[in-house]
């Protein structure tokens, strides 16, 4: 009988596991399913460029998966039942369909968060998926110059974002507001290089502002003032979906699943979790921030411990830390912040055309890895796991 691996979410972390698990686990006694909503790979750290008008490469999940031995379904995850290991599905079928599973891979990730904000899902648009980016691109288009964006938000998702919209439209008023200070993560030498760019692409930066309430034509701040815009772009948070909460798995106060440091849930030892979803230990102890940074580290962590339980291998564990941050402000300048493994800022700061042509890399290089599901990069912090024997037995525990 085949061991069923099922695979949530295909975003870095889903996509990446997925991948590599059929490169452990090519194997007749091992089934992997990967689910996902989107028919497509979507490069989420893009999704601002989508919404500038840009165009982003298709990349069919079936297209890339053929050949590897992982099915592909297009379908919404509704529930999980983690005791009766089942999956509930939303797709064609009206009547919905369950899953089973023998292993299951948790990586349905995040979505933008409004913190208790009123008028937020009413009222703002984000970039936290495809459907969000393109009903955004479709309300910037409709913009006349002269038009208003405030983008609220202060971390690298808002950054970004102001960059690439006052880039592609000059036309319109770009502003950009954060309860604390913009860029504060980074060094002096790249908080200055930001602030120099956001004046030459005319982005008004409004600092120490607290958005209480979003309306049709703005915000409201906590000092009693008012920001005006026609179209607000919220990028103050994310949350993970629901689901995993309303299991019987361990989670946060924030709903991510308690991981140990291979990716395997505390409670349920047939149960991963991976990317955004997962609360796992960093470098230093501090928990894992939710990135396409860690999404990959985090998909080889698990994908090599599920593999080398499965066959009886040793499993391998590591501590993961950071290396960079990656910074875009439009298409022809960016930063590169080198961070300590606890993800601090150190002097070394790349900009300019240079940042933006590595932070592309970078970016491509995440994309390639999905594209080419089974072919892995050489990873030092991967090298305690050994090619599967091929005598090895199926085992679980």
């Amino acid at each position: 009988m085949k061991h069923r691996i099922v695979v949530l979410g295909a975003g870095y972390a889903g996509a990446v596991t997925a991948g590599r698990l059929a490169r452990r686990l090519h194997r007749d006694d091992v089934e992997i399913t990967l689910v996902n909503a989107d028919p497509e790979f979507v490069e989420r750290v893009r999704l601002h460029q989508l919404a500038s008008g840009q165009e982003l490469r298709s990349r069919p999940l079936r297209d890339l998966y053929a050949g590897t031995g992982v099915r592909v379904r297009s379908a919404w995850v509704t529930a999980v039942d983690a005791d009766r290991k089942t999956v509930d599905l939303a797709g064609e079928d009206p009547a919905g369909e369950t899953l089973g599973y023998d292993s299951l891979v948790y990586a349905l990730g995040s979505t933008s968060a409004g913190r208790g904000v009123p008028g937020v899902a009413e009222y703002a648009h984000n970039v936290s998926g495809k459907r969000d980016a393109l009903r955004l691109r479709a309300r910037l288009a409709e913009l006349e110059p002269g038009g208003s964006v405030l983008v609220v938000g202060g971390g690298l998702t808002g950054i970004e974002a102001a960059a690439e919209f006052a880039e592609a439209r000059p036309d319109l008023k770009v502003a950009l507001a954060a309860r604390g200070g913009v860029g504060d993560q980074l060094s002096d030498k790249a908080r200055r290089h930001l602030r120099g760019a956001f004046d030459r692409l005319g982005v008004t930066v409004h600092e120490g502002v607290d958005v209480t309430r979003v309306e049709a034509d703005g915000v409201v701040t906590g000092a009693g003032g008012r920001l005006p815009a026609q179209v607000t772009v919220w990028t103050a948070g994310f949350a993970v979906h629901p689901i995993a909460a309303a299991t019987t798995l361990e989670v946060s106060d924030t709903g991510r699943i308690v991981v140990d440091a291979t990716m395997r849930s505390l409670s349920h030892p047939d149960v991963y979790a991976v990317g955004d979803a997962a609360l796992a230990e960093g470098a230093g102890g501090k928990p894992l921030r939710m990135a396409c940074a860690t999404a990959s580290p985090m998909a080889w962590q698990a994908a090599d411990a599920l593999a080398a339980r499965l066959t009886g291998r040793k499993v391998p564990e590591t501590t993961i830390g950071y290396v960079t941050q990656c910074v875009s402000l439009g298409r022809r300048d960016g930063i590169l912040q080198k961070v300590t493994p606890e993800d601090e800022a150190t002097s070394t700061v790349l900009t300019g055309r240079a940042g933006a042509r590595v932070k592309e890399l970078i970016c491509a290089g995440a994309a390639w890895s999905v594209s080419h599901p089974t072919l892995m990069l050489p990873s030092r912090r991967h090298r305690l796991a050994p090619a599967p024997a091929r005598e090895a037995r199926l085992t679980t525990t």
